[in-house]
């Protein structure tokens, strides 16, 4: 469990997703012990323990769709004739086919990062946007041009420069660098233009500058300062409850395969056994299957998807 907590921490550090899984319940003989918690990355590795082979993968499978959706989920993983209709309401049933016939109920949290926003300048509409953003609960710095320097952004950073044409060149080129999950610049749409067009003279990538959003913010037409920095936020918010602030592309979800005679999903080389036959490598959940598949292939092949 020490070795969990540390694992979070780390990811929160560094403001990445997880999903946090725990057995609360267990019906032998599964491996598994009620109470046992892993962490599933969002690229789909598994730190801690929650089960076999059996479990591992439809958990990995499950946890990945919380994160993408936000929504926690109760899963029950046994055999699809093991619980017939005494399924609760709410209840997300995995049938898995494992020869231990054991049982495990799985609550599965979604963790997101909290979102960082970096604002370069110091105007009211800063100080205000600065305000809401924290009220909000997200981690808010108000920097001055000085002090955003290499670091101060990730791949997962929010950055609005609203330096008021005054180092705005300079600004938008060292944040396009960070490559930021978001860049804006508080200006006029002509003012945009034309500091993104100095930035391509100098040879500022084109791909670093088509990711700048300048003006910043929903056009609500003329506004006060106040009204600016909501309309920003309001941006924000938007591509974030779309998926737009992904920070980079997903990571690539891990290779799965079918057990040719069971028929389980398992991922390959991760606690399973594999075989080779007529060129081609079959994946297993454990040695019984192996074991059966190798006696006689030619019984199970037609399971496998073409």
């Amino acid at each position: 469990m020490n070795g969990v907590l540390d694992e979070m921490s780390e990811l929160a550090r560094r403001g990445q997703a997880y999903a946090l899984a725990t057995v609360v319940w267990r019906q032998g003989p599964s491996s598994s012990q009620q109470g046992s918690r892993a962490i599933i990355t969002a690229d789909g590795d598994l730190h801690g323990w929650i089960g076999g082979a059996c479990a591992e993968p439809a958990v990995i499978r499950e946890a990945r769709q919380a994160m993408a959706d936000g929504q926690a989920r109760l899963l029950l993983l046994g055999a699809p004739d093991q619980f017939g209709t005494t399924v609760p309401d709410g209840m997300t049933v995995v049938p898995i086919s494992c020869q231990s016939e054991g049982a495990l109920e799985v609550y599965i949290e979604p963790v997101l990062p909290t979102p960082h926003l970096v604002i370069v300048g110091s105007s009211p509409m800063t100080h205000t946007l600065a305000a809401l953003a924290s009220a909000l609960g997200w981690r808010t710095e108000l920097l001055s041009p000085p002090d955003f320097t290499e670091g101060r952004a990730t791949p997962q950073s929010l950055v609005l420069v609203a330096t008021q044409g005054h180092d705005d060149e300079a600004m938008i080129e060292r944040a396009a660098a960070m490559r930021p999950a978001y860049l804006g610049l508080v200006a006029s749409r002509r003012r945009g233009e034309a500091v993104l067009g100095y930035l391509a003279e100098r040879g500022v990538p084109q791909d670093q500058l088509d990711r700048v959003r300048a003006p910043a913010g929903l056009d609500l037409g003329k506004t006060s300062h106040e009204e600016m920095a909501v309309a920003i936020l309001a941006e924000l918010v938007q591509l974030r409850a779309s998926g737009a602030l992904s920070g980079g592309p997903r990571p690539e979800p891990p290779a799965e395969a079918i057990d040719p005679v069971c028929g389980m999903t398992i991922i390959p080389n991760r606690g399973g056994l594999s075989l080779a036959h007529n060129g081609t490598t079959y994946h297993f959940c454990g040695a019984g299957c192996r074991r059966a598949f190798e006696t006689n292939p030619d019984a199970y092949l037609e399971a496998v998807p073409r």
